[in-house]
């Protein structure tokens, strides 16, 4: 490196223009090229031939010393040799220069390289600017507009203030930009026009183009999938509607072939049967009740699950599911609920004989009261007080509603036979409901009165001839 550096001093001394005070400056010369040798050349040789050659060695004007200095130069070794001459230190040193000469322009080269691309950068980075200042200044395109920006800042007097040339090239070069931009985008209308799409837009377009049409096709499969489900839920309920009517002739026609044709006379001499657990057999009553403010539930139940005895009726109106039950579902007692509300009744009803059973209830304080076989086996009082039973409800015998009339649960359901079910619009007195139970009344419900014409059966549930006294003395 120092010899690269002893090569750089040399050429520019050896243009050196000389002036009148040549003698002066050659003297300084002479020192300085002194001071620069090593130690072991005290003369200019090293660096300049003898004086005689230095006079003699450039043009000379007319009575002057010469032009120029020319200098004959010998590059430096790292190291002073203590014994030799310059020409045998520059003979040793050539490969070393060498090598440092295309180090040096191998780096000059990669600074150049990255110079380029430091430029590069920073074009991007003003054409950027550039075009966000055009968007944003893109009602500074009047006269006055441009008169406001080529206005002086404050403080310069109307003189720009002194600024290094490299900030004036750039700043012309924002602006030459800048009018270029502005060029183009007056001629981008036109030019948008008159000229067909350019490729990412014809690309772009046909990607929306695919996407709106998988979306129609994705819309449409979702729309045939959604018939086709439509019109299998149809079928099947169309085909259970088919097979539980099926079911139904069935049971009717054993019935009549078991029992005969006065089966049914008198209209509430039946019973309904369902034989196994599950959750589509069910009897439902065609009426309604009315708004209640108390009531009174009776029934004939013979039970033969395992378990509790399941679900024996259920009233649900639109808003709520557990208007009234009677439920007795798992290890859990029999329990009557009104409105959501609970009380359980200690009634025991799993030797699976027939029993009769009454709940009455009055929304006056809540009081309640259970009956079997007659007997009052349990009172008590605020259950769902104050509530008045609410009309336009379904009944449905054998099953527990999760909703209006549907959404049976298996592990809910009545097993066995119920008959006699009546309702009536306040509490029957404990005298009325012994007499119904030892068979001594016929008290029928003022609400809903057991009629064969009145119950339908489905799901394979079916209708038999029932005498309450003659089976209660079987049993």
């Amino acid at each position: 490196m120092l010899a690269f550096l002893g090569a750089i001093i040399c050429i520019i001394a050896s243009v050196h223009p000389a002036g009148t005070a040549a003698p002066a400056a050659a003297a300084d010369n002479d020192s300085a090229a002194a001071a620069l040798l090593p130690a072991a050349d005290k003369g200019l040789g090293a660096l300049h031939g003898p004086a005689e050659a230095l006079a003699s060695a450039g043009p000379r004007l007319p009575g002057g010393p010469p032009l120029f200095s020319r200098f004959v130069c010998t590059p430096l070794s790292t190291e002073c040799p203590a014994t030799g001459t310059g020409t045998t230190a520059g003979s040793a040193a050539g490969p070393e220069e060498l090598l440092a000469l295309r180090s040096a322009a191998a780096q000059l080269r990669r600074t150049a390289l990255e110079q380029k691309e430091r430029i590069r950068m920073d074009q991007e980075t003003i054409r950027e600017l550039t075009g966000k200042l055009s968007r944003c200044e893109g009602g500074l395109q009047s006269p006055a507009a441009a008169g406001l920006r080529a206005a002086p800042r404050p403080g310069t007097m109307g003189h720009p203030p002194d600024e290094p040339p490299a900030v004036r090239e750039l700043e012309e070069a924002v602006r030459t930009l800048q009018d270029r931009i502005d060029r183009i985008e007056q001629e981008l209308p036109a030019r948008t026009n008159g000229s067909a799409p350019t490729a990412p837009a014809l690309a772009r377009d046909a990607l929306h183009t695919k996407m709106e049409q998988l979306e129609e096709q994705l819309l449409s499969k979702i729309l045939t999938l959604q018939k086709e489900r439509q019109a299998a839920s149809t079928d099947r309920s169309q085909q259970q509607h088919n097979i539980e009517k099926e079911l139904n002739s069935l049971q009717n026609r054993v019935t009549e072939l078991e029992h005969g044709p006065l089966g049914y006379s008198p209209p509430d001499a039946f019973k309904v049967t369902i034989p196994v657990q599950n959750n589509y057999m069910y009897a439902r009553v065609k009426k309604s009740l009315p708004e209640l403010y108390a009531f009174t539930i009776c029934m004939w139940l013979k039970s033969k699950a395992l378990a509790g005895i399941g679900t024996p009726f259920s009233y649900s109106v639109p808003s709520q599911a557990n208007e009234i039950v009677l439920l007795e579902w798992g290890s859990n007692p029999l329990e009557l609920l009104i409105n959501d509300k609970v009380a359980q009744l200690p009634l025991s009803l799993k030797d699976k004989a027939w029993h009769h059973v009454c709940v009455a209830w009055t929304t006056r304080d809540g009081k309640w009261s259970a009956y079997q076989d007659g007997e009052q086996r349990g009172a008590g009082e605020n259950l769902a007080s104050w509530h008045s039973i609410r009309p336009q409800g379904i009944i449905i015998l054998g099953q527990e509603q999760d909703t209006l009339g549907g959404r049976f649960d298996a592990t809910q359901a009545f097993v066995g036979e119920l008959a006699q079910f009546g309702v009536w619009d306040h509490m029957l007195a404990p005298a009325e409901i012994l007499g119904l139970a030892n068979c001594t009344s016929h008290l029928q419900g003022n609400v809903i009165q057991w009629d064969d014409q009145a119950v339908e059966v489905f799901g394979g549930a079916s209708k038999a001839g029932f005498a309450a006294c003659e089976e209660g003395r079987k049993a």
